[in-house]
């Protein structure tokens, strides 16, 4: 999340108001219902973890191990194994 000037995108009648509760501190704005975005939808992450997690279970089922894709990965075994019962459900 980037922060952006009060000045640049308020009226400077509402800035005042605002300095009355929160002079000079940093305010969040939550976004309006319906318009969230989850985790990772803005930067593309969680595409690239879905595909990610799509290749280690084809891998997976092309006969390496856990043991091989975790190395392969840097992930734990415990980690690859939850990913392969996760995308199992998935597909």
């Amino acid at each position: 999340m980037k922060y952006i000037k009060a000045q640049d995108v308020l009226p400077d009648e509402l800035i005042k108001i605002l300095q009355e509760y929160v002079n000079g501190e940093y305010l969040y704005i939550p976004r309006k219902d319906g318009e969230k975005k989850t985790w990772g939808e803005k930067s593309g992450a969680r595409i690239l973890l879905k595909e990610r997690n799509l290749e280690i279970y084809q891998k997976y089922h092309n006969g390496q191990t856990a043991e091989e894709l975790a190395m392969e990965y840097f992930l734990s075994e415990q980690s690859i194994r939850r990913i392969l019962s996760q995308v199992k459900y998935d597909v």
